[in-house]
């Protein structure tokens, strides 16, 4: 297969322009996605290539920019908006009545009758000094709510192929893009290069010891196995790249050849994806365990400032490696 280099944010551009040329339904809309091509340059060029009516530069109103996707969805319009909020993840808090109570449930309350075809683009994370109201990880959030889908991809090849199977998905997808991932250059391939959701990468094999991450944490979880190589721990590195549904198949199985899981992960590790993990894996393979689940996540403060004190609350390589070696 031939493949091209591309960032993140040009993967996420090249994936949004080819969905556009392919189905007439697909249009963006949202804070900043037109004139100046996205917050983090994610749409660059194409107000130039499709027009106002295909790429839309909304009001600030977050709830509304939503709201007007659900209402396009739906129904005889049937089209399959794109939308991206002021480009933060923290201003999803100001959705969650149109996405929770709407958008999840519309499906199922129709029985199966109406589909709500849209994806919900968001930056998150840390890394750029942006503190505590805009470097918010809430992946958790979402995945707690019946009927959405939650994406948050690590690499350039993931981002546009995820995107593209979050576009054509009949459901409500999350898409979560991490802000130090935008110009993380990577090979993607030629043409669609569509990445199934709910399946799992393995990014690394080892025999000792399962890491477990998503998003900018699986790259720092690949740091950590390196220094974990040279003092002769082995492991393997899983990359979720969906987060509702995970890949527990995946988990599980490598679980029962490493006999240890650790799961790593940027947001709060209190009521975090982590948790979620390590009790299914408790539940469906505790015999397959040599040592308790080891979470690894983000502390409980909201984010710092100061660079500082904010590389201080996120899990570093170096943090994993102490914590890994500490497993027992």
């Amino acid at each position: 297969m031939s493949m091209h280099t591309l960032t993140v944010a040009e993967a996420i551009c090249e994936g949004l322009r080819e969905e556009m040329e392919r189905d007439p339904r697909v249009f963006l809309m949202g804070e900043d996605v037109g004139a100046i091509g996205g917050v983090f340059a994610t749409s660059r060029g194409l107000l130039e290539k499709f027009g106002p009516e295909r790429v839309r530069d909304a009001p600030i109103s977050e709830a509304a920019i939503v709201g007007f996707a659900i209402g396009a969805s739906v129904g005889p319009t049937g089209m399959r908006p794109v939308v991206e909020c002021g480009g933060f993840v923290d201003f999803l808090s100001l959705t969650m009545d149109q996405l929770v109570n709407q958008a999840a449930k519309l499906r199922y309350m129709f029985g199966g009758k109406g589909t709500v075809p849209i994806v919900v683009r968001a930056a998150q994370g840390t890394g750029v000094k942006l503190a505590a109201q805009h470097s918010q990880s809430l992946e958790a959030w979402f995945a707690h709510v019946p009927g959405l889908i939650v994406v948050c991809p690590s690499t350039p090849a993931d981002a546009k192929g995820l995107l593209i199977s979050a576009i054509r998905n009949p459901n409500p997808v999350i898409f979560l893009e991490h802000k130090m991932l935008y110009f993380v250059k990577g090979d993607v391939p030629d043409g669609g290069g569509v990445e199934p959701i709910g399946v799992a990468a393995r990014r690394r094999e080892g025999t000792d010891v399962t890491l477990v991450s998503y998003s900018l944490m699986t790259h720092r979880c690949l740091e950590a196995a390196d220094l974990l190589a040279q003092r002769g721990v082995s492991c393997d590195v899983l990359d979720l790249r969906t987060i509702r549904p995970w890949d527990k198949a995946a988990v599980i199985d490598s679980v029962r050849r490493t006999h240890r899981l650790a799961v790593v992960h940027e947001a709060v590790k209190s009521c975090g994806v982590g948790g979620e993990i390590a009790a299914t894996v408790m539940e469906e393979a505790f015999d397959e365990l040599d040592a308790p689940v080891l979470r690894l996540g983000g502390h409980d403060v909201p984010m710092p400032f100061s660079d500082v004190l904010e590389r201080e609350t996120v899990p570093t390589a170096e943090r994993i490696v102490e914590a890994v070696r500490n497993m027992g």
